[in-house]
């Protein structure tokens, strides 16, 4: 199933993204270093790899709480994750049966109890 419009701009954005200095300094969206006039420290690629990883679930607990639809595997594969399996996936996500807290909060709906 395709992503919605709103989920696949938000995986471009994460992808497009380099988060290999995100640790020490505040970027405008999309930066890459290749457009850097003074490069900053780099991480190392995994712990670069796991920023983009936080991003992702971030932004996925947001998409899932408001989409039934939503499908976490296909974002992260097109937020350029790759490498973790749907378990992990999954599990970065509050939520239970199908059913996601609240964003901003532990909380679900009581709707949803």
């Amino acid at each position: 199933m395709a992503l919605s419009r709103i989920a696949q701009m938000h995986a471009d954005e994460i992808r497009m993204h380099d988060w290999s200095d995100a640790h020490v300094r505040l970027d405008r969206a999309g930066h890459n270093r290749s457009d850097d006039r003074s490069p900053s420290e780099q991480l190392p690629q995994q712990q670069a790899g796991n920023i983009r990883v936080n991003a992702m679930w971030v932004t996925a607990q947001v998409l899932a709480y408001l989409d039934p639809n939503f499908d976490i595997l296909e974002f992260a594969k097109e937020c350029g994750i790759t490498g973790l399996t749907p378990g992990i996936l999954r599990a970065g996500q509050r939520g239970t049966d199908g059913k996601f807290q609240r964003p901003g909060t532990t909380g679900f709906d009581q709707s949803d109890s």
